[in-house]
């Protein structure tokens, strides 16, 4: 016989609270969930799969609505194969198109910080010329009018 996982256990598993995954199920994205005698809900490693992906696909920032259009696909069958995979072929397209903004952001952000540390160094060598060149601060301050 399969484990089944009451509601609480779910959310401690997956993170989602107990709303979210009753939200989940009112809206479509997960199928009705089997109950026991009592009525509570008792979820299955099949559903605890799924469950997974739904995370994933939230994680990756896929819109609600075509979440809810591939679960409403994949409850069709073997015939909508060939649309679930478009569907999330179309998502890894926008997801490559994102990272490769993050990435430019990324580089944009270290060539900022890089030359932050730069001028850092700069000043940082200007107030203690003595130390940076191995000279008295007198001397050097008398010298050159730019190290004040």
């Amino acid at each position: 016989m399969e484990t089944e996982l009451t509601i609480q256990q779910v959310a401690k598993r997956t993170g989602l609270s107990i709303d979210t995954l009753r939200y989940y199920e009112r809206i479509g994205l997960l199928e009705p969930v089997g109950r026991a005698q009592n009525g509570h809900r008792r979820y299955t490693q099949h559903d605890l799969d799924w469950i997974d992906l739904l995370i994933r696909l939230r994680n990756t920032g896929m819109p609600r609505a075509q979440m809810v259009r591939f679960a409403q696909l994949r409850r069709q069958g073997s015939a909508t194969l060939t649309e679930r995979r478009i569907l999330l072929e179309q998502h890894q397209h926008s997801l490559e198109q994102h990272m490769q903004e993050l990435e430019q952001h990324m580089a944009a952000l270290q060539q900022k910080i890089a030359r932050l540390k730069e001028r850092e160094a700069q000043r940082d060598a200007a107030s203690h010329p003595a130390h940076a060149f191995g000279q008295s601060e007198a001397a050097l301050g008398a010298s050159d009018p730019e190290t004040k």
